[in-house]
């Protein structure tokens, strides 16, 4: 499978500083865009594939020519931790939301002699005293 120039140049950014990809980069007087064609030109001219020009590249400049990180190593956690936290924030939305929604509990209110046999006799004894 041969890749094209433009597949490669879109898949690695240029070293300029601009953030765009070798393909995308519009800046006229580029010190990178250029070398950068070039070299691809040469190394898809040897026939390799576009995975092994993307990786001669990450090992000539390393990964931050890399328009898109790996998916191995570290760099997973890249990929999958911001839709972790997202899956988290709305469970703990939805958990929080049913919690505050969900009625109080209706308690009576509390005496004294509730606790302590000893008063509630004696608050029955002067009660029946009080209704004589």
């Amino acid at each position: 499978m041969s890749a094209s120039q433009t597949d490669v140049e879109e898949s690695l950014t240029c070293q300029c500083g601009c953030g765009l990809t070798v393909h995308a980069c519009n800046h006229l007087q580029c010190p990178s865009r250029g070398p950068l064609q070039n070299e691809i030109a040469e190394q898809l001219a040897l026939g390799k594939t576009k995975p092994e020009v993307l990786s001669y590249f990450a090992g000539k400049y390393g990964e931050k020519i890399l328009a898109a990180p790996t998916t191995t190593g570290f760099n997973l956690i890249a990929w999958i931790m911001p839709f972790a936290v997202v899956f988290l924030a709305a469970v703990l939305i939805v958990v929080l939301t049913r919690r505050w929604r969900r009625p109080a509990p209706v308690v009576g209110p509390s005496t004294p002699a509730d606790d302590d046999p000893e008063l509630r006799a004696r608050l029955d004894a002067e009660l029946r005293g009080f209704d004589a």
